[in-house]
């Protein structure tokens, strides 16, 4: 696949559209506005709804950005979504699925609340699965989407499921590896979802895997310098790594001290260099490639509004996960407004279930049988945009959902 230069991209995206694949959708509905109407409905009684965000502990900025992206669109709609009064109760996934299990508890049980979001982590996604499918409280999570979630019926992700990064760079790796790529990534529960999503991809388009291994790494192993050199010896031209959070940033940072020669390629799902690790990175991360359904150069008007006004909240570029809390926050705010007047968890996911077309700053996109989005997925390099090191946008790969 040829590289187009960012000005070329964003004139093909803009041009483009919403891209065109044959998936089955969960509705037929042809309503393609933005979940602000000219006609509002009557304003109800306010509704309550709980978060469920790392507000604490490792994963503790993730959850800012997952915050932040819900707080913006609920601070540009005067509060309201669906023209009713907001009460958001926040609770703390913490480090472990048992404390998010107890965190999903007491805001179906307890409080009581209309419908859930956020969720950072797979294992905590698959720990409180059954406690939001007894509750029949609608989530309308932002994050975590692991495979095996699946047959739920009152589960909707703003995100992707967590196969698709791997799957969508699977081609694009196997045309520009430049010879056999080695695996990395990190032995975590979900973790195996994102390589496997690249592993049958890869191997499907004739990649060839270097030494027909991946390496798998301790949870949030410091010290990557023996797997840099098994990787070396293996005569990989390339790699495949999988890491996030605090792991990302010691990988990438070593990586850049491994020394690799300057044709080797990094390439990854989008977690490796986005959001508050990039920052932290610095330029150790330049020229990595990464895929996902983000990026903040995109070409569209909801994404111009989207980047405007998050910079002028928070000071920064957006990610995809603040994009994806936001986008959680129209969901609910289209579905809210359309649902009946007795409005209940089960009417309201009734009528999640029947949305059309939600205008996204990534594109649109709708809801597909997985009850995830059916959404195009981007290749990006780490290079300087300006003056800020930034995930550029270079090609589209794929549409996936």
């Amino acid at each position: 696949m040829s590289h187009l230069n960012r000005r070329q991209a964003l004139r093909l995206f803009a041009a483009a559209g919403v891209a065109g694949a044959a998936a089955p959708l969960l509705s037929a509905c042809s309503d393609n506005s933005s979940s602000t109407s000219n006609t509002a409905p009557p304003p109800g009684p306010p509704v309550k709804l709980g978060m469920i965000v790392p507000l604490t502990g490792s994963r503790k900025d993730l959850g800012n950005e997952m915050d932040n992206g819900f707080q913006l669109y609920l601070k540009l709609h005067d509060n309201k979504l669906g023209n009713r009064e907001v009460q958001l109760l926040k609770v703390d996934e913490g480090e472990t699925p048992d404390i998010g299990k107890a965190a999903a508890e007491k805001l179906t049980k307890e409080d009581r609340v209309l419908a859930l979001t956020g969720v950072a982590s797979a294992a905590t996604m698959m720990a409180i699965r059954d406690t939001v499918e007894a509750a029949a409280v609608p989530l309308v999570g932002s994050n975590a989407s692991p495979t095996a979630l699946q047959g739920a019926n009152y589960i909707w992700r703003t995100s992707f499921v967590a196969n698709e990064p791997g799957q969508a760079l699977g081609k694009w790796a196997a045309d520009n590896a430049g010879g056999p790529l080695a695996i990395v990534a990190s032995d975590y529960p979900g973790d195996d979802d994102e390589v496997a999503g690249f592993r049958d991809a890869f191997v499907s388009a004739s990649g060839t895997i270097a030494g027909n291994a991946i390496k798998w790494t301790p949870f949030q192993q410091k010290d990557f310098s023996q797997v840099f050199q098994q990787v070396k010896n293996s005569g990989a031209a390339s790699m495949f790594a999988f890491y996030a959070g605090a792991s990302a940033i010691d990988f990438v940072k070593q990586f850049k001290a491994a020394k690799f020669p300057n044709s080797f390629k990094l390439i990854a799902p989008g977690s490796l260099t986005e959001g508050y690790v990039l920052k932290q990175q610095g330029a150790d991360a330049k020229d990595i490639y990464t895929a996902m359904n983000y990026s903040p150069d995109l070409d569209n008007a909801a994404n111009r509004r989207f980047i405007a006004d998050y910079q002028k909240a928070y000071g920064t570029i957006p990610s995809t996960y603040a994009m994806a809390s936001y986008d959680a926050a129209a969901v609910l705010d289209k579905a809210i407004g359309d649902a009946s007047r007795s409005l209940d968890s089960f009417s309201l996911n009734a009528a999640i279930g029947k949305l059309g077309q939600i205008d996204s700053p990534r594109g649109g996109w709708q809801f597909s049988q997985n009850r995830t989005p059916l959404q195009r997925w981007y290749l990006r390099q780490v290079r300087m945009d300006g003056a800020l090191l930034s995930n550029v946008l270079t090609a589209e790969l794929t549409t996936l959902g």
